[in-house]
Parts: structure tokens; C-alpha cells; sequence
């Protein structure tokens, strides 16, 4: 069953895969920029990968991420924030204990803007049996409490390990076929005007005969991110670079 009690705010910010980490501290700034009210969304829509890694039960990853944890959940108290976990960050609802926090269990999620039906998701949601079995282990409360311990043993070597090795990957490469990828997993499957996604980095819309589909841009890549407004020259998300001190 589909949640279906969310409302897209015009003036919305959306934002995927950001990937914050120490080398990536981009989206920091942008949360000052917003604390600070230099930037002014209306509600602020999370797509998952918002952080490289973000743990609910390893505290060692919300250490490393405190500054930014910190900051969402001071505007959360003044800005309504929508998370979709993604396969970097998830289990956070006890982290972010006022932000409405979606599972990958529970997406896509259904939501409404001006008329128009939406679905939203971080994106890894249909996939292959193998990745669907990798997805449930690696968010078993069980498998990260082991995590936990043995990392905490070894003084945290995994955990940096694991830091290491994300900081090396590429996140805009370009996915080939994609739109034939796409086709598959979503054309034909759902009763909506569009279907909004990240994880794939790509920053394309595929229009489709009964709905358009739009793969978001990483804010890791370019800094890029979303506003939903409607206009002449916009029907739904005007894409922004942001850039310290806008």
C-alpha cells in the first residue's frame, strides 16, 4: 500500500545523493544557507544518499556526520523535511526523530502536487532477488549490531574502509541504455502523472505514454538541486546549481 497523505509544497526543495562525507561538505553549506535563510524552501524532500554513509545503529557514522545531523534536525522544527532512505543511509528514524523518514520497505511513496499525482522513490526499490537479499541483510538490526561491535574492536578500520573506497567511486558517470533500463522497471506499472527517482545520478526525464519519469541529478556531481514550481516555461522542477554564498 502507497502513502498517499503527502503533499508536494510549491517552493519545495528536492534533493538526491548528495553523498556528505569530509570530502564532500557541500551540503553542509547548503543546510547553513537554509538555517540562515539565504535560501527559502517551503518544504525540503530528501531522495536517499543524502549522506555516504548513515547508519542507525553504528554511532560512529553519526559522529562523522554529526554537524549535518545536527542542522536537519534544527530545521525540522521550523520546515517540514520528507526523507526517503536510500542504500548509503537508512534506519534513521530514531536519528532524525522529527522528519518524516521512508523506508525502502514502504517505497515509492504516492504524493499529490497542483492536480497531479506523484510517485517518489530513492530509486533501488525493483531490483533483482540477489539485491533484494543484500538490501535486507545489510539493514538487519542483528547484522549491524555485529557491525558495530567489530568495528568498535578494530578501532574502526571497516568503517574507514568503507570511506575510503566510496570516496573513489564515480557517481556522474553516464548510464548507458538507460531508458531501456527505465522501461522496464517502471513504463506501464504505475497510475501517475510522474515518477521521480534518484540513484542513478542521470538528471534525464523520459516521457512515457501515460507518464513522465524524472531521474534526478546528484548534488554530489554539480551541486544541483530542485525547486517544484509551476510556470510557463516549468511544469514541475526548476533545476538550481548551488554554490556558497547565493
Amino acid at each position: 500500500m502507497y502513502h498517499n497523505n503527502i503533499e508536494i509544497k510549491e517552493g519545495a526543495f528536492i534533493v538526491s545523493d548528495a553523498h556528505y562525507s569530509q570530502i564532500r561538505p557541500q551540503f553542509l553549506d547548503f543546510l547553513k544557507d537554509i538555517d540562515s535563510k539565504k535560501l527559502k524552501p517551503t518544504q525540503i524532500i530528501l531522495m536517499g544518499d543524502i549522506f555516504d554513509a548513515l547508519f542507525g545503529e553504528i554511532p560512529y557514522t553519526h559522529k562523522t556526520n554529526q554537524e549535518a545531523i545536527n542542522l536537519l534536525n534544527k530545521l525540522s522544527q521550523k520546515i517540514e523535511i520528507i526523507y526517503l532512505e536510500g542504500n548509503h543511509d537508512f534506519n534513521l528514524k530514531k536519528i532524525f526523530p522529527n522528519i518524516r523518514v521512508y523506508s525502502l520497505d514502504v517505497q515509492p511513496i504516492l504524493c499529490k502536487y497542483n492536480g497531479k499525482k506523484i510517485m517518489l522513490a530513492h530509486g533501488d526499490f525493483a531490483t533483482d532477488i540477489k539485491y533484494k537479499i543484500y538490501t535486507k541483510i545489510i539493514r538487519n538490526t542483528f547484522v549491524l549490531r555485529a557491525l558495530k561491535l567489530v568495528d568498535s574492536i578494530l578501532s574502526h578500520s571497516i568503517l574507514n574502509k568503507l570511506d575510503e573506497y566510496l570516496s573513489k567511486k564515480n557517481d556522474c558517470k553516464e548510464f548507458e541504455h538507460f531508458k531501456e533500463f527505465i522501461s522496464k522497471r517502471i513504463e506501464n506499472k504505475y497510475d501517475v502523472d510522474y515518477f521521480i527517482e534518484g540513484h542513478y545520478h542521470q538528471n534525464k526525464s523520459i516521457n512515457f505514454e501515460k507518464l513522465t519519469y524524472i531521474n534526478l541529478g546528484a548534488f554530489a556531481c554539480n551541486q544541483r538541486f530542485f525547486i517544484v514550481k509551476s510556470s510557463k516555461e516549468v511544469e514541475l522542477l526548476g533545476e538550481i546549481f548551488f554554490s556558497k554564498g547565493i
